[in-house]
């Protein structure tokens, strides 16, 4: 049995993601029935993102599948990381011709907001089969560093 570190909170911030995207959708009017040209984006989205950290870098990933690369924008100011983009519908299928969506479409913003530990001037973002991952390292003062003592004579 493994064990597991207790964060009491961890269920309460994505509850509160959960509150967030609700409002977000009432606010848009997500959800009602009726006419639009938007009938299959199916209101706001977010892409699911891991945040952890590995080799003195925090790592960000964030699943993007059916997105494109030249529709991710990735912006850091006053110490806050915002992702945005969009994943379009496909053209070649008409509206009559779906029998479900269940995927959502249009756009996405996400915002994350720094520790004062990353180095901005040397973030990196890959992108491969869908995935989209930023390397936040962090300044080299912001490193553990070990400390010889000395044995009094």
């Amino acid at each position: 049995m493994a064990i597991v570190r207790w964060e009491p909170f961890r269920n309460l911030v994505s509850l509160q993601d959960r509150m967030n995207r609700i409002l977000d959708d009432a606010v848009r009017g997500v959800g009602h029935s009726g006419e639009s040209d938007d009938w299959a984006l199916g209101g706001s989205w977010a892409p699911a993102v891991d945040i952890f950290e590995k080799d003195g870098n925090i790592v960000l990933k964030a699943e993007l599948p059916g997105v494109e690369v030249k529709d991710v924008d990735i912006r850091v100011e006053n110490n806050t990381l915002s992702l945005r983009g969009e994943r379009k519908l496909e053209n070649e299928v008409t509206r009559d011709n779906y029998h479900r969506v269940e995927r959502a479409y249009g756009s996405f913003a996400r915002s994350f907001t720094l520790p004062n530990v990353v180095d901005t001037e040397k973030i990196k973002a890959d992108f491969k089969d869908g995935v989209l991952q930023l390397t936040l390292p962090k300044r080299d003062e912001a490193k553990p560093k070990q400390i010889q003592v000395s044995v009094g004579k």
